[in-house]
């Protein structure tokens, strides 16, 4: 990969100012929003003198910041400048201009964003999608139709590129306009899970990778549950899935809603154990939803955007008319899930959801309790 132009001195300058700040020793993320507030930049900062620091954050903290930086932050400074250089590779501080506008105004939002791919995404109104790792076929039929269906309304669908529900969110929302925000728990110049490599590699082209942590950082598992408040935060809501009783998915939900955002959640049977945390969050004021357009309606997205896509899009991307039909036929007169549908169709997950989703749209199905789908007859 080609370096692109050179970076200004200018902009050099306040990128180093700003990792110097970020990987201080002993000043975390309430330290440096202390300072910020209190002296209005990190060059500011670096300039303060010591006994300005210490009135603010003691003699020993002051004492790190006014001493040289380090070797190990000089590499860092180094490495993160050579991969600015690449194209689509992009650091934002914030209070800059691009900086996202709803991740800045939560309560702890990151000092620096990494990102890969195409950074106006972070500017389009958003909807978060989250559930369990060990999704069942038909979550992550589910998660996949409604990615897609918002992604062709023109929204952003956000997710934590986990096995799951996460990725088939990623993967539906990479088929439509809105395409897809990966929030991840590593530094951004890395891929984790590895099983997840070749999507992640496609959503740093088509989409856009964000990340608050330094290039390198390994999938440290305190990162994850960090990362959360990311995904709620770049969103207008959140969607869960499928979720257990115990579920990180749980985690997003709760700082969704604490941030004032929207929460979501699918219903499934009783039997379900990944039903047990969508209901939890049900009975505690999470929005019960069965269809895209619900979601729309509360988040006040035009159906109008959407519509078209459903009918007016590529063959290769959207389930045509014949498709249709053939699957009602394969579907029959008795309720059947996922699976069996799967089997009599011999189609993909994706092909299937997609035509599940346009004749639920359409008012030719239903969706039952236990996953099942069924023929509604008018």
């Amino acid at each position: 990969m080609q370096d692109t132009d050179p970076i200004p001195a200018s902009r050099v300058t306040t990128l180093t100012d700003w990792l110097r700040l970020e990987s201080a020793r002993g000043v975390g993320l309430r330290t440096a929003q202390l300072l910020l507030a209190a002296f209005g930049s990190p060059r500011a900062i670096f300039e303060a003198g010591h006994a300005a620091l210490a009135a603010h954050i003691g003699p020993s903290l002051a004492r790190t910041l006014c001493a040289p930086a380090s070797g190990s932050t000089l590499e860092l400074i180094d490495t993160t400048l050579a991969w600015l250089r690449a194209p689509s590779h992009h650091v934002l501080a914030l209070g800059e201009a691009a900086y996202p506008q709803a991740l800045a105004n939560i309560p702890d939002p990151p000092l620096l964003l990494y990102i890969r791919g195409r950074i106006d995404l972070l500017a389009r109104p958003a909807l978060a999608i989250v559930g369990s790792r060990d999704a069942t076929v038909q979550g992550k039929a589910n998660a996949h139709a409604f990615a897609t269906a918002l992604s062709h309304a023109g929204m952003c669908v956000v997710s934590g590129l986990a096995l799951g529900i996460d990725a088939a969110a990623h993967e539906g929302a990479l088929r439509g306009a809105g395409s897809t925000i990966a929030v991840v728990g590593t530094g951004a110049d890395l891929f984790y899970p590895a099983r997840n490599r070749a999507l992640a590699e496609r959503i740093a082209n088509e989409g856009c990778i964000v990340s608050e942590y330094a290039l390198g950082t390994p999938p440290i598992s305190g990162n994850f549950p960090r990362r959360n408040r990311i995904i709620s935060g770049l969103s207008g809501g959140v969607l869960v899935v499928e979720a257990a009783a115990q579920s990180g998915s749980l985690i997003t939900a709760r700082v969704a809603a604490e941030q004032g955002r929207e929460v979501f959640a699918l219903p499934g049977s009783i039997h379900a154990p990944l039903a047990k945390g969508c209901h939890k969050l049900i009975r505690d004021g999470a929005r019960l939803v069965e269809t895209v357009h619900e979601i729309m309606e509360a988040m006040q997205v035009s159906p109008l955007l959407s519509a078209p896509s459903l009918t007016h899009a590529s063959a290769n991307a959207l389930p045509t008319e014949t498709d249709c039909t053939h699957l009602l036929l394969q579907l029959g007169h008795e309720a059947l899930d996922v699976d069996d549908l799967l089997e009599r169709t011999g189609t993909s997950i994706g092909q299937l959801s997609m035509g599940l989703l346009a004749l639920e749209m359409a008012g030719m199905i239903e969706r039952l309790p236990g996953g099942k789908v069924q023929r509604v007859y008018g």
